[in-house]
């Protein structure tokens, strides 16, 4: 009976950190960011979506859509008012900005989450459910919303591939991933691909911190774990690789399910951390990155 709770606990929140990780890959493919608030873009989405929700009693559908915008207008204010104005700062050398920005977005993510906590304090919020009751999957009650979530993931992660691999936007931006000086010498302003990819990486965020609201509920702690796995995924997959941040996440996800079970949820993410390490050491470029 464990192993099946294990297996389909962690198969959904493996589902929540490929829909994250796939934005963060995105994002530093594109424009070679590594956000470190991306934690604490997740928890204001997810408190927006709780506040609208109950606060507001908006209803669980309203609040849904409200946490995403939020998650977008918070994604998008990282980008213009910290992210920008450093890579297109004249007073800072070029390869010094890659850990500025590092720096920014850490120090961003950190008051985000203590903005949080003082207007809501660090209890944790659990988001009203789209779909509720539960079904039996192999003997084991689960949650009707935990298969939607996973669903919903896996529907957001296809429609993401067929906007980068069908359409023309899509294809400019998986250009702009392999060479950048090559589309702006076509004629394409690089600056509106950065602004969609932040658009889109901040939509896939807002997407994923309701759905974890949904399922697992978080507080203002909830900022430095969630930006570690997405980290670990993304390190450990491959920077820059899409395909290998999804193989990571099922392993980060599942390792931190199991160490759930089986240890304490409160050491969930050092296996995951450990691995990381692990991986730097024999296979520095990830699972599946290209250099």
């Amino acid at each position: 009976m464990l192993f099946w709770q294990i297996l389909i606990d962690g198969f959904a929140i493996s589902s929540l950190y490929a829909l994250g990780a796939t934005g963060f890959t995105l994002i530093f493919g594109v424009s070679g960011v590594l956000n470190l608030s991306h934690g604490a873009l997740m928890v204001a989405a997810v408190v927006a979506a709780w506040v609208a929700g109950g606060d507001l009693a908006a209803g669980s559908y309203l609040g849904a859509s409200f946490g995403v915008l939020v998650g977008l207008a918070a994604t998008m204010l990282t980008y213009f008012v910290v992210v920008r104005p450093l890579q297109q700062s004249s007073k800072i050398r070029e390869q010094e900005k890659e850990i500025f920005i590092l720096t920014a977005t850490l120090l961003w993510g950190i008051m985000i989450q203590e903005l949080i906590a003082f207007l809501y304090t660090n209890n944790a919020k659990t988001v009203l459910p789209i779909v509720e009751g539960v079904v039996m999957i192999a003997g084991v009650r689960t949650p009707a919303n935990e298969i939607f979530t996973a669903v919903i993931c896996w529907l957001v992660i296809g429609l993401l591939w067929l906007l980068v691999n069908r359409t023309r936007a899509g294809k400019a931006v998986l250009a702009a991933s392999m060479n950048a000086r090559g589309v702006t010498l076509l004629g394409i302003e690089l600056s509106w691909i950065y602004i969609a990819v932040w658009a889109i990486y901040g939509v896939l965020v807002g997407i994923a911190g309701v759905l974890l609201g949904m399922f697992l509920g978080v507080s203002s702690y909830s900022v430095g774990p969630l930006t570690a796995s997405a980290f670990s995924i993304v390190v450990l997959g491959g920077l820059g690789s899409v395909s290998g941040s999804l193989i990571a996440a099922y392993v980060v996800g599942y390792l931190e399910t199991m160490t759930a079970y089986l240890v304490s949820p409160a050491y969930r993410t050092i296996p995951a951390l450990l691995l990381l390490v692990f991986v730097m050491y024999v296979r520095p470029r990830g699972l599946l990155g290209r250099r």
